[in-house]
């Protein structure tokens, strides 16, 4: 697999760069994945005998990475059989679509895809050569014969993986069974839930109204004004902690924050349960709620994260047809440094807030985010996030934050994928490039070995535990 995968792929040529990062990472590679955020489908776990379905099934229709790439280059979502939510026609042959996938599979070169990629097929699958066209059907083949073994259930890649714990991202509607199965079943596996309550928080998402309702009967509180939301929200919020959560998860536009007076935010939503909700109320109600939930999270303990600066669904044609998260969400620029005023001067200092921020405008890193990292006990930074999680975004990252925040006010890595058996693959691209990183601070003279490889080991897997209270 030599010509697939470099043992020294990701390291500066350099020669004692080089060196010293191979060295690094030789004592990081090897280390347990924390994988305290992302999006894989907790339901892989809840079955003992649960298997991915095709290689179409496996690595192209729940990739977004993959389908916004193809569709930039004008290659129909219909003709990668994913479902239409209008009830349009799709292709059903997962073959047909695997082919179109593999015709076009040099777009990927050089980007964070093409590596996870290469890296998941020659690891998990075998593969020793590039897929292209005049190969396509074998690997499947090749590929489909894997998945149907023994050794591919989620649940044994799982123990292959070495992973210590995963944590999946749930609505706050979710029930939560899938969760409970897991932990009827006696497997060993840390499966972990996290709170994530945009669909009910955020008054302008789809289905708002079906999902308050959906509060009220997961709860068990009559959800019909303000004070019972807050109420309802606290309940799923302890059934959450109660299931292993030790964090919650926000997404917004921006990160504006300012309070709103009970009678303001109860007219707001009233407005918003009967329809007449503006855009503005939503901004304001969004930007209240977030003080709201760091509220609870001084109270009940979660970890909060903020992720900042995505315009979703940015293709109305596409999310029409196909829904969401197809690829057409765009990073907008952000600011940090007043939108978070309010929140961090009534929470920022309290020893038992965390609140863990992610943002798609790197401008910001060196200039807001480093330094309100290097100031307030409560704020620490995500790592580079979705449109950044690549080589060339970690070293961006790496250089612009660390000399103002250090590394303790980070939490190292997390994968933030729905793509199951690309996590190995990302977790080895950040140890890499982190190993790399440090070794230029050695060569330099910056910092010596031994701090170097205390610093990686932290950055693989010491910051995570801490940060996420794992």
């Amino acid at each position: 697999m030599a010509e697939l995968l470099h043992p020294d792929r990701y390291f500066d040529p350099d020669p004692a760069q080089r060196a010293v990062a191979r060295e690094i990472y030789g004592q990081i590679a090897h280390l347990p994945l924390v994988c305290p955020h992302g999006h894989v489908d907790p339901r892989l776990f809840a079955d003992p005998d649960c298997r991915f379905g095709s290689p179409t099934e496996m690595f192209l229709i729940p990739d977004h990475y993959i389908v916004r790439m193809l569709y930039s280059q004008g290659i129909a979502m219909e003709d990668l059989a994913l479902t239409r939510r209008d009830g349009g026609a799709t292709e059903r042959d997962p073959r047909r679509a695997w082919q179109r996938f593999a015709e076009h599979f040099y777009l990927f070169r050089g980007t964070p895809t093409g590596i996870w990629l290469r890296e998941e097929l020659a690891d998990l699958f075998g593969v020793r050569q590039a897929l292209d066209r005049t190969n396509a059907q074998a690997i499947y083949d090749q590929i489909d014969a894997r998945l149907r073994s023994p050794d591919f259930t989620p649940r044994r890649l799982y123990e292959r993986f070495n992973i210590e714990v995963l944590s999946t991202t749930d609505a706050a509607t979710d029930t939560l069974a899938h969760h409970q199965a897991i932990r009827n079943s006696g497997w060993p596996g840390r499966i972990l839930p996290t709170f994530r309550p945009d669909a009910v928080v955020n008054l302008d998402m789809d289905g708002w109204r079906q999902q308050i309702e959906l509060l009220g009967q997961v709860s068990g509180v009559a959800v019909v004004d303000y004070h019972s939301y807050l109420h309802a929200l606290e309940q799923r919020r302890a059934a959450f902690k109660a299931m292993g959560a030790t964090a919650t998860d926000h997404a917004a536009l921006s990160a504006y924050t300012a309070p709103l007076s009970a009678g303001e935010a109860d007219a707001i939503f009233q407005r918003a349960l009967s329809g007449t909700a503006s855009a503005a109320d939503a901004a304001r109600f969004t930007g209240h709620m977030l003080l709201e939930m760091a509220r609870m999270s001084v109270e009940d303990g979660l970890v909060m994260q903020l992720h900042v600066g995505s315009f979703r669904n940015h293709n109305e044609l596409i999310y029409a047809r196909f829904g969401r998260d197809m690829g057409a969400d765009i990073p907008v620029a952000a600011e940090f440094t007043r939108n978070l005023h309010p929140l961090l001067n009534r929470f920022g200092n309290d020893p038992r807030f965390q609140l863990i921020l992610f943002n798609l405008d790197e401008t910001t890193y060196g200039r807001e985010l480093a330094p309100l990292a290097g100031h307030y006990p409560a704020v620490k930074l995500g790592p580079p996030w979705w449109f950044f999680d690549s080589l060339g975004g970690m070293r961006r990252y790496f250089d612009l934050v660390i000399e103002t925040a250090g590394i303790y006010n980070t939490v190292g890595f997390n994968d933030d994928t729905r793509a199951y058996p690309s996590i190995p693959a990302r977790h080895d691209v950040w140890r890499r490039a982190a190993a790399n990183w440090l070794a230029g601070l050695v060569v330099h003279h910056i910092v010596d070995e031994e701090d170097a490889a205390a610093m990686a080991q932290e950055m693989a897997y010491g910051l995570a535990k801490r940060a996420y209270r794992l």
